[in-house]
């Protein structure tokens, strides 16, 4: 086997464990949620949108409506979209975004070059993930130059909502995603002021 197929393995075994092995209550006495913070999207969002901010292998999955909130607390709102990518990696260079993937990286190796040839073990999960994009002045997220974009691979969504949470004496804006996998774990994604994180908070009380 190639080393990349020898990291892959390791990190989705060392993800299968820490998963495992993860405490909610540890994580309860790390982040409080607090109400909804998503607000309605006036400006319209459809697949012309995406392909102009993340290129045209992203398309919109009708599954789920993008949702708007203050992500990176720099008090300008923000864009989460639920897309479908078939190569996230391509167009990031000439459209101006970050592959990213913080769910690995939490569980030891993240990085994209890798860990987006693994993609999502369900065949009806295939290529999603999540672009965000924060906004630039008054225009904000759909400026003629937003600010920073994002895709984040790797993240299997179910379902996916904004909500306020409390870390470290900082309110801030999470996505809170419950995630298609066996174990129906749920998990926070947030801006930390430099990157995006993932924090797992234990298996779907459903």
């Amino acid at each position: 086997m190639t080393l990349v197929t020898w990291v892959g393995i390791a990190v989705l075994s060392l993800r299968d464990y820490i998963r495992n092995m993860w405490s909610l209550t540890l994580l309860l006495a790390l982040l409080t949620s607090t109400g909804f913070a998503q607000q309605p999207v006036a400006h319209p969002v459809n697949d012309d949108f995406v392909h102009q901010q993340f290129g045209s292998t992203c398309a919109l999955d009708p599954k789920f409506t993008p949702m708007t909130a203050d992500l990176n607390g720099d008090g300008i709102e923000d864009i989460l979209i639920v897309a479908r990518c078939k190569n996230p990696l391509i167009d990031q260079a000439e459209k101006d975004y970050k592959v990213v993937d913080p769910m690995n990286s939490f569980f030891g190796y993240g990085n994209p070059q890798v860990t987006s040839t693994m993609g999502q073990q369900d065949p009806r999960l295939k290529g999603i993930c999540l672009l965000i994009i924060h906004g630039a002045g008054a225009d904000a997220w759909h400026a003629a130059s937003p600010g920073s974009k994002f895709v984040i691979i790797n993240i299997d969504v179910k379902t996916a909502v904004l909500k306020k949470m409390k870390l470290r004496k900082r309110t801030l804006t999470a996505i809170y995603v419950e995630e298609a996998t066996g174990d129906q774990m749920t998990a926070a994604i947030f801006w930390d002021g430099k990157k995006y994180k993932y924090e797992p908070l234990g298996s779907s009380m459903e």
